[in-house]
């Protein structure tokens, strides 16, 4: 195993990420196969454990709590995350860290993170009156909390406005990257950012989900002559390594089959030279394949709706590629006057417009797609119910 020294801590480089545990038939976390991927990550050197509250509708805390309280507390490291960008009519840090430690059946936290930084959310985090950031630098200091950071979805200036606001007290951030995002949703921007800022960076998403795990065909055929001994998903993995300022390294196991491949590819430090570097590339570019925006941003001179079209065909073809609910963060928290429907179809964009795009076409086609996406809003009033009747029933 690979490992990255971080403060006094020398962490495995590849991470187990809790979201997607395996289930049994009735849908329920199982807990049995997830002891057994436990063990088997610490017995191969795997030591950071990473869960958070939405994930499994809480029970993800408490299989992992469970999992890891057979090995000793010294033989890993667990990360939990307040989860101040759920929209709710209440907000109670203290309430909410008790209830993570017990489910988790732990006395503190190695690593603890606010939970997904957005536009959406970052005034919430950045609310003195609610008092979240303060609570936890006050846990730090009480030794519950061992290191503070945050994860993030912003793009990459509300990164940077966050940081400005806090980010002396923030000792990592975890953000979405691969080699898909690096140019998809800007993920070089912010991990450069993050490295003028002397923050270590923790990484999620490194195979979207999965996503990049399976090849076209012609990519498919060339990753392997390459590496003919290692998986698809381990060209993720190996973009990584080649990352200086990324400590750790998430991945979302659903099974011991893929937490076997996951160890053996951190067995050994082989990132990518450059002509991989460039296969890798190209193939995300076929991925990506949808709309051939370079964002040149000549569209955006002269544009009577003052749109940021290359921003707005950016987000449109990660909502096409993979329609998620964090694209759905991204967009809610947009002006009104600069989405996709406040296009006035003019033409004036395309006909200026090194690659001959149909800007207004594409506009009126992503604002379709677009409201066929859950809202945010939607999913954390559901949740919000759900968890009141779940007390109540209880009571």
């Amino acid at each position: 195993m690979i490992y990255k020294k971080f403060k006094e801590f020398s962490l495995s480089a590849l991470g187990f990420g809790t979201m997607r545990l395996p289930l049994t038939e009735d849908g329920r976390v199982d807990q049995v196969r997830v002891d057994e991927m436990v063990d088997y990550a610490i017995a191969n050197g795997v030591n950071y454990f990473d869960t958070a509250v939405p994930y499994h509708s809480g029970t993800s805390e408490i299989a992992i709590g469970k999992a890891l309280s057979r090995h000793p507390r010294d033989s890993w490291y667990l990360a939990d995350k307040y989860p101040g960008h759920q929209i709710s009519s209440h907000y109670d840090p203290a309430a909410t860290f008790a209830e993570q430690l017990e489910k988790c059946g732990v006395e503190y936290f190695d690593f603890y993170l606010l939970h997904n930084v957005n536009e959406n959310s970052v005034a919430t985090y950045m609310n003195k009156e609610l008092g979240i950031i303060d609570y936890f630098i006050e846990q730090r200091k009480a030794g519950r909390i061992k290191h503070l950071g945050f994860s993030c979805h912003s793009i990459a200036q509300g990164l940077e406005e966050f940081l400005d606001y806090c980010g002396d007290e923030m000792e990592f951030c975890q953000i979405q990257l691969n080699y898909l995002d690096w140019t998809l949703q800007n993920a070089k921007a912010k991990y450069e950012l993050l490295c003028d800022r002397n923050i270590p960076v923790w990484v999620m998403e490194p195979l979207r989900g999965g996503k990049l795990s399976k090849m076209p065909e012609e990519f498919d055929a060339k990753f392997k002559a390459l590496r003919p001994d290692e998986s698809i998903s381990a060209w993720g993995f190996r973009f990584l390594q080649g990352l200086e300022n990324v400590t750790v390294v998430l991945s979302g196991m659903s099974n011991l089959e893929q937490m076997m491949d996951n160890v053996k590819t951190f067995s050994e430090h082989k990132p990518f030279n450059a002509q991989e570097t460039e296969l890798a590339f190209a193939a995300a570019e076929k991925l990506k394949a949808a709309i051939p925006c370079t964002g040149c941003r000549y569209c955006c001179d002269g544009c009577p709706a003052g749109l940021d079209i290359p921003t707005l065909i950016s987000l449109y073809m990660d909502a096409v590629y993979y329609p998620s609910i964090n694209v759905s963060m991204q967009y809610e928290a947009m002006d009104a006057d600069k989405v996709f429907s406040a296009c006035i179809g003019c033409g004036q964009c395309s006909a200026i417009c090194p690659q001959s795009i149909d800007v207004p076409s594409v506009m009126q086609e992503a604002d379709k797609l677009m409201a066929t996406l859950p809202k945010w809003a939607d999913i954390c009033r559901q949740r919000e119910e759900a968890a009141k009747k779940e007390k109540a029933e209880k009571a």
